[in-house]
């Protein structure tokens, strides 16, 4: 799914113009990052959950050369599924 596919769905659901749908789904994206930076978390019942998780500091290696490379700690965002859309899918 992409941005696009968002404001085309929410320009057709709304009969609005391109410009106010992608504005729109550039708003609902923009709140849940803001959300997910606050609060660590973001919860659509229906949909699921992502949650920011950290990440050790780690060593890696690199696929070119195969010389050891350090990671750095860091963040990233996990998803789980709810329970109606793993029905659904």
């Amino acid at each position: 799914m992409s941005k696009a596919f968002l404001a085309q769905v929410i320009q057709e659901s709304l009969e609005t113009t391109g410009v106010a749908a992608n504005k729109a789904a550039t708003d609902v994206i923009d709140a849940i990052v803001m959300e997910l930076k606050k609060e660590g978390g973001f919860t659509l019942p229906s949909f699921g959950t992502f949650t920011v998780k950290k990440t050790k500091a780690r060593k890696a290696l690199n696929p070119r050369t195969g010389e050891p490379v350090k990671v750095k700690a860091g963040k990233t965002v996990r998803f789980k599924a709810s329970p109606s859309l793993k029905k659904a899918v």
